[in-house]
């Protein structure tokens, strides 16, 4: 294939299946050690300069937040200056107030916790006392303390022979006296302030953010992305907008899990149920672990207000429901809270952001996690973030396809088919996936990375995943059956099937015959069992054979008598003259039935194929062979005469020859 053959295949692959990313590296490319000591730097400068960057990260999220608000504002006419402090203060002040409440109902859960130690003290009792006949968690228990009064006397027993008694040690007594009341209330204050000052340094970098957004960002345009405008303005703007999304709908998600907990603790009389779910609205904005700590701190209060266990259970159906709810309802209809992010991703980042910054760090992580995903779509050395923490798939399907056909795993090559034909046709997944993937290997074979067992175990996945599928391919013929009886019924043409790419159907197989056997190879061999199973779906009747069968004939035994159409397929484009050659063979031995071959392209635009002499037809697609292999059209009855070969003469017969000449 040319270069230019090559640019345009690419071309026409991206317009098919969208803009591809490739995340392999040649071997000529630059080494990834500048951008591994970068991150190491960032990483030491995160941490020591924790008490500067972990305010400026909190403002630069909650301005990714605010900004909308201030936008609209801005729209209804209000003025920049006016829009901004009216939406801060807002913000803040509703901070402050949820602040205030949660803090009121904490300090009084911790007043009335001493009324509930007696029904904890029972409950533990009753725990201990149930159990087996024989008290086994009675009898852990008291091993338990047999063994601390035997560690209790062992430090009061007296010292070895000839040493003394171990001296008393002296009781340490410390004497408090009254403090003046400016100590007390530095004492109080103090701790306050450090809080104090990040909040009021958060509120005024809030400010300037709002106010000078667009210097902000055309400064940042300058510094990072001046060569690339197009570039750095997309990655901003996607920044900007999936942290914006994912705050705004987790609160949505929060709140819709929040208020319903606090009408359901209040309903079965759980003490101060407005704490419980406002907690729950904030602890959910940690993953994993705040859902969890949501859950635990109302069951505990159950488990201590109630001497029965009836309020325990009525608080886990009440988590139980809502957890359900929000799982399958809310979040899936909120689609847009989604991060870009794995769930292992979001793991991993939680738990480095919480050792670098702590608590808030743990809230923090999946925002500025979600930030450097963005930060490695667009900058080209820091491309494995996004390859780390995006959800996005890293491999292309036919990649992953190659993959699992390299391993021998037709069980997981079959859960991708799966998933691939719940929204696509049979022939659009192997076309698209299928295919393409066998090519890949076929690109494997003429480099020389892929030996002959390895070609064999690629046939092998290949035939038991074609095998898998079958069932499938039943059904999309059950369809394509009645599709066409209600086509005849109704005395008009069906509809295109979706997503195939062509103006027109597959002409309907029923009362065919098709021979398709593969060209040279094991992977042309799984090609044409690909095309059989897809001319099957049509409805017509197929036969397969393999390359292998044809140097001693028996494919030309194998072919029905009854065949219309006889279909060769090669991976390989440049196998030309051996496909004119195995045409030209099947030709004269079944002059009357139609005789092509497939020289399968990665792309699915049909383009002009090269003549092969003698073929009745010549295929570069899936949908082209299956179109060919069905026609109606007569075969071609013109054969190139024979060339009648002379033996020729030796040397020592023409020089005789010559001199009787003479």
């Amino acid at each position: 294939m040319s270069s230019s053959d090559a640019k345009i295949t690419e071309a026409e692959l991206e317009n098919d299946l969208g803009p591809r990313r490739v995340y392999s590296t040649s071997p000529s490319a630059p080494s990834r050690m500048p951008a591994f000591a970068s991150v190491l730097a960032v990483i030491a400068i995160l941490y020591f300069g924790k008490e500067v960057l972990l305010p400026l990260a909190i403002a630069v999220l909650l301005t990714f937040a605010l900004a909308p608000i201030s936008s609209r504002l801005r729209k209804l006419g209000m003025p920049r200056i006016p829009a901004v402090i009216v939406t801060v203060v807002i913000a803040f002040l509703v901070l402050v107030l949820f602040g205030l409440v949660v803090a009121g109902h904490v300090a009084e859960v911790a007043q009335n916790l001493p009324a509930y130690q007696g029904n904890i003290i029972a409950k533990i009792r009753s725990l201990q006392e149930s159990g087996t006949d024989s008290g086994i968690v009675r009898r852990l228990t008291s091993v338990v303390e047999s063994v601390g009064r035997e560690l209790s006397n062992a430090e009061l027993r007296p010292g070895a022979p000839g040493t003394g008694s171990r001296p008393r040690e002296p009781v340490l007594v410390e004497i408090f006296a009254p403090s003046r009341p400016i100590e007390t209330l530095t004492s109080l204050i103090g701790p306050l302030l450090g809080p104090i000052a990040s909040l009021g340094l958060i509120i005024v970098v809030v400010i300037f953010m709002l106010l000078e957004r667009e210097e902000l960002r055309d400064r940042f345009i300058r510094l990072v992305g001046y060569g690339d405008l197009h570039r750095t303005t997309e990655a901003i703007q996607e920044a900007g907008s999936r942290v914006a999304r994912y705050l705004l709908m987790q609160l949505v998600v929060n709140c819709a899990y929040g208020v319903p907990l606090a009408l359901g603790l209040w309903a079965v009389g759980i003490p101060n149920p407005a704490l419980w779910g406002m907690l729950a609205i904030v602890l959910r904005f940690v993953p994993y672990i705040g859902p969890v700590i949501a859950t635990v701190l109302p069951l505990f209060l159950a488990f201590a207000v109630d001497p029965g266990w009836s309020l325990v259970l009525w608080v886990g159906a009440i988590f139980l429901v809502l957890e359900l709810t929000s799982n399958n309802v809310i979040e899936p209809w909120l689609y847009g809270s989604r991060t870009g992010l794995s769930p292992l991703a979001i793991i991993v980042a939680a738990i480095f952001w919480a050792w670098l910054w702590g608590p808030v760090g743990l809230v923090l992580s999946t925002p500025l996690t979600v930030c450097l995903a963005v930060l490695g779509r667009y900058v080209p050395q820091f491309e494995f973030l996004e390859v780390v923490f995006g959800s996005d798939p890293v491999l292309d399907p036919k990649e992953r396809l190659y993959q699992r056909l390299l391993a021998g795993d037709p069980d997981e090559a079959t859960d991708y088919a799966e998933e691939f034909l719940e929204e696509d046709y049979l022939e659009d997944y192997y076309g698209k996936v299928a295919i393409p993937a066998l090519l890949l290997a076929e690109k494997d074979r003429r480099r020389g990375v892929l030996t002959a067992e390895q070609m064999e175990q690629v046939f092998g996945t290949a035939i038991t995943l074609v095998s898998n599928l079958a069932e499938i391919a039943q059904e999309e013929e059950q369809e394509e059956e009645e599709e066409e009886e209600q086509k005849e019924a109704a005395g008009r043409p069906s509809p295109p099937k979706e997503g195939n790419g062509d103006e027109s159907e597959l002409p309907d197989g029923r009362g065919k015959t098709v021979f398709c056997v593969g060209g040279r190879g094991p992977l042309d061999d799984a090609s044409a069992a690909m095309l059989a199973q897809i001319l099957q779906v049509q409805g017509a009747e197929v036969v397969a054979a393999r390359h292998s069968d044809i140097p001693n004939r028996r494919a030309m035994s194998l072919v029905p008598k009854q065949s219309n159409a006889i279909v060769v397929c090669f991976l390989n484009e440049d196998s030309t003259r051996h496909a004119t050659i195995l045409v030209r063979r099947f030709k004269r031995i079944y002059p009357a039935i139609r005789v092509g071959a497939v020289l399968w392209v990665e792309n699915q635009k049909e383009r002009q194929p090269p003549a092969l002499g003698e073929a009745d037809f010549v295929a570069t697609t899936l949908t082209s062979a299956a179109r060919e292999a069905l026609a109606d059209a007569p075969p071609s009855l013109v054969t190139t005469a024979r060339k009648i070969r002379t033996r020729r003469s030796s040397n020592k017969t023409g020089i005789a020859a010559a001199r009787s000449g003479i």
